[in-house]
């Protein structure tokens, strides 16, 4: 799992960096979180492949985290897409896209599905053999979810004992696939909880867009292998990071040391600063496993 930052700045524009947006590959998909102004154009200048694309995470309605949303879509429609494309985002985002759509004449070729999201509960809103998607709640001055995507194996382990009973291949093929087997030619029953063990979590990234700075998320973020945090604003700005419910650089470091994840990755920068020198100097002041989001750089999870 790798994840991609198409867009590292905040509302107000800057030159250089581009609002809030990333794009996460997995084995099997790719996933966009939040779309910000021109995404698409973000997509194509780091080559990255729109047909390996299967869901869009929107953490809030906040424009700098969505508007580049319907430019996206009717691209991907004009490319004769044809394969389904699941949004989940908060409730009013589907009113939002079906209006522009509609006001534009724009019928989609391929099914675009949109899914509410829970702002004040954590969730899990996908749950594939190989792919989890959880949210957790966030604090911000809109309803703002936060995402925590798992990729894992999609095969049960066999058991020492397991090998040792030599069942045959029959046997393994069904207890791999977390079923339990009956040896009908010698009327036994085999059980999966027993000589098998569930499948694993292989990676883990917890993405946290807009927040204050926020005790309670860490509980869900716990020993996660990478933690995006948004980082607003520097220590000297940390009166106006609470008024506008945003964090410091020192605040995110705070919470990536005391929810021991392994890395942190800093974005949605202020454009009120030119140089992200002291952001990183802070953070790493707290937490030292941090780096900075960089527009077109990926970073293995």
């Amino acid at each position: 799992m790798k994840i991609t930052s198409l867009g590292i700045g905040s509302a107000t524009p800057h030159l250089e960096r581009h609002p809030s947006a990333s794009w996460l590959e997995t084995e099997t998909c790719a996933i966009l979180i939040d779309c910000g102004e021109a995404t698409q154009y973000r997509i194509l200048e780091n080559k990255l492949k729109h047909r390996r694309l299967k869901y869009i995470l929107i953490s809030h309605l906040h424009g700098d985290h969505y508007q580049g949303l319907i430019g996206l879509l009717s691209s991907l429609n004009m490319n004769r897409r044809t394969e389904t494309l699941t949004v989940f985002g908060p409730n009013g985002l589907k009113e939002i896209i079906s209006l522009q759509l509609k006001l534009a004449d724009t019928k989609l070729h391929y099914s675009l599905v949109f899914k509410n999201t829970n702002a004040i509960d954590s969730a899990c809103i996908l749950d594939l053999p190989k792919l989890e998607i959880h949210t957790f709640p966030l604090k911000h001055r809109v309803p703002c979810t936060g995402f925590i995507i798992k990729t894992k194996t999609d095969k049960y382990a066999l058991t020492e004992k397991a090998v040792k009973l030599n069942l045959g291949p029959e046997a393994y093929a069904a207890l791999s696939n977390g079923s339990d087997f009956v040896d009908t030619k010698h009327n036994k029953k085999y059980f999966v909880k027993e000589l098998a063990s569930p499948p694993k979590t292989l990676k883990t990234l917890a993405y946290a867009s807009d927040t204050i700075f926020d005790l309670e998320i860490i509980q869900y973020l716990k020993e996660v292998d990478l933690l995006y945090h948004e980082s607003t604003f520097t220590d000297t700005e940390a009166a106006r990071a609470k008024i506008t419910f945003h964090s410091t650089a020192t605040e995110a470091a705070t919470i990536a040391k005391k929810a021991k994840v392994k890395a942190l990755l800093l974005g949605h920068f202020s454009a009120r600063y030119d140089s992200l020198e002291a952001f990183l100097s802070e953070a790493k002041a707290v937490f030292k496993n941090t780096v900075l989001a960089e527009e077109g750089k990926t970073v293995e999870v």
